[in-house]
């Protein structure tokens, strides 16, 4: 592990990303956020798109986690699901890449089994997380090879429906600690302080925490409905 990203060891990872019907779309504006991460102790950012981790890259000297985020109409997966989302990402260098890494096929009837020999041939260098929603899935992951094992999608696919990151103490993430090998990244839900340390005290390699920091009408929104009730 080089020495940019053994520094993620037991730290923060801020997710700067706003989608475009979000308020704060803009990649100067997610540079800022990049900025603001860092100043307040992040070690890491996770992005999304070329474009706004090209700016978030000018801003800061951190080590990123680069997503695509898109949709295609024959697939459920959309976190950098095929080769051209890949191929922009390349573009900018990120540090580590992250795939979706669910059970469902990507476009065009493509399983992960084939997308990630596919990837891992033509780029052998790059560092790829898998961004799982089950236990199953990132033992799945890590059997693979994928460098490091994710648990951001738990909750948000049909396999994952009702599960929650936290419960029982963190199980799903302790269970998935227990049965790989390659670092875990604790992702989702993950919106307090306590849980970040929690999760960390538990074995994660690091935490990456998004929403709660960066996405102001998501804040907003907890204490307006707090003052509805």
């Amino acid at each position: 592990m080089n020495e940019n990203i053994a520094k993620l060891k037991g730290k923060l990872i801020v997710s700067c990303q706003a989608l475009p019907q979000e308020p704060l779309h803009s990649s100067f504006i997610m540079g800022r956020m990049a900025a603001a991460a860092k100043e307040g102790g992040a070690v890491g950012i996770r992005a999304n798109t070329k474009e706004d981790i090209k700016e978030i890259k000018s801003v800061v000297d951190l080590p990123v986690l680069g997503i695509v985020k898109r949709d295609y109409p024959d697939s459920d997966v959309y976190i950098t699901p095929t080769m051209k989302e890949v191929d922009e990402l390349m573009e900018v260098a990120p540090e580590i890449i992250a795939l979706q890494a669910t059970e469902e096929t990507r476009p065009n009837g493509v399983t992960l089994d084939e997308f990630f020999a596919q990837v891992k041939e033509k780029y052998p260098n790059q560092l790829w997380m898998a961004d799982c929603s089950t236990i199953e899935e990132a033992v799945h992951a890590d059997q693979l090879g994928f460098d490091f094992i994710g648990t951001t999608l738990v909750g948000y696919t049909k396999q994952s429906k009702g599960l929650k990151i936290e419960e029982n103490d963190f199980e799903i993430i302790r269970e998935i600690i227990k049965q790989v090998k390659h670092p875990v990244i604790a992702e989702g839900n993950v919106n307090t302080p306590e849980k970040a340390k929690r999760v960390i005290e538990l074995g994660s390699f690091s935490v990456v925490v998004g929403s709660i920091i960066t996405r102001p009408q998501v804040i907003t929104k907890g204490f307006a409905e707090a003052l509805e009730k």
